[in-house]
């Protein structure tokens, strides 16, 4: 399958299915599953919103750069990261030099569909339009996703299982 025990890094906006894809590529490559999202709410004891809402959108990318600083030295990993990960220099560093990157491409009209019922996202939580939200992210956020991706796989159109076996065939043509 793979060569050597070299990890996945999911990248893309919120709502590409980072999480759900993740756990399925994973399970296909027999290798370890982390959400970083999901690791700094285990390790604060609290979640996202509300690390956002104290320490506001600065002091939660400070705590995922030590998560991804540290997750990405693992080997054999699949990490789904947070949208906004790529914002931060090093974050783009660390997870362009330590793993294959696979940017999950997914449309605005995507994004509002999968991501309107849920109640955990802080920055569209303030937002009275959550589709201009999206689009100002991805006006910001899609040329850094793409500058460290290895591979774009779009997740529009496609199973969860498709996409993850998607990803895999490239992988190993890597």
């Amino acid at each position: 399958m793979m060569k050597g025990k070299r990890s996945v890094f999911l990248v893309g906006p919120m709502g590409a299915g980072k999480t759900t894809i993740g756990k399925q590529l994973a399970q296909i490559l027999h290798l370890q599953f982390i959400d970083s999202d999901q690791e700094i709410e285990e390790r604060t004891g609290a979640p996202i919103d509300w690390i956002f809402d104290i320490e506001g959108e600065e002091g939660f990318r400070k705590r995922e750069k030590e998560i991804i600083e540290e997750l990405t030295q693992q080997q054999g990993i699949v990490l789904a990261t947070g949208g906004g990960a790529v914002t931060e220099p090093e974050n783009r560093t660390f997870l362009a030099g330590r793993g294959i990157v696979v940017y999950l491409e997914t449309s605005i009209e995507q994004q509002v569909e999968r991501t309107r019922r849920d109640k955990r996202r802080p920055l569209l939580q303030k937002s009275d339009d959550p589709e201009a939200t999206l689009l100002a992210l991805n006006l910001e956020r899609d040329r850094l996703y793409r500058e460290i991706a290895d591979i774009i796989v779009a997740t529009n159109e496609n199973s969860i299982k498709s996409v993850a076996n998607k990803i895999v065939s490239q992988i190993n043509e890597e």
